[in-house]
């Protein structure tokens, strides 16, 4: 499935990998949890015990790429790139 695939499904975990003052200062997106790409890989195991598809998303798409290809070297089988925030924002 396509990022726009699983957005319209409406069945999905968004997590925000930008750093909380980021949050404060640019804003976020309701509902997204929020793990810091320092934090990913400490609480890989939280991430992974998700069910449904992961929307990764950050500042650019990045930082949220990274993330990804780290879930995904460490087992995550449905996560996807949601690119920057804003962007994200504005297709939901």
């Amino acid at each position: 499935m396509s990022l726009a695939d699983v957005l319209q499904t409406g069945k999905y975990t968004l997590i925000d990998v930008r750093e909380p003052m980021e949050l404060e200062m640019d804003g976020n997106i309701e509902g997204a949890q929020n793990i810091p790409l320092g934090e990913v890989e400490d609480r890989k195991d939280e991430i992974l015990s998700i069910e449904g598809p992961v929307v990764l998303f950050c500042r650019s798409g990045n930082r949220s790429g990274k993330a990804l290809e780290y879930l995904n070297s460490q087992g995550l089988k449905d996560g996807y790139n949601g690119g920057g925030w804003a962007e994200l924002k504005s297709q939901l």
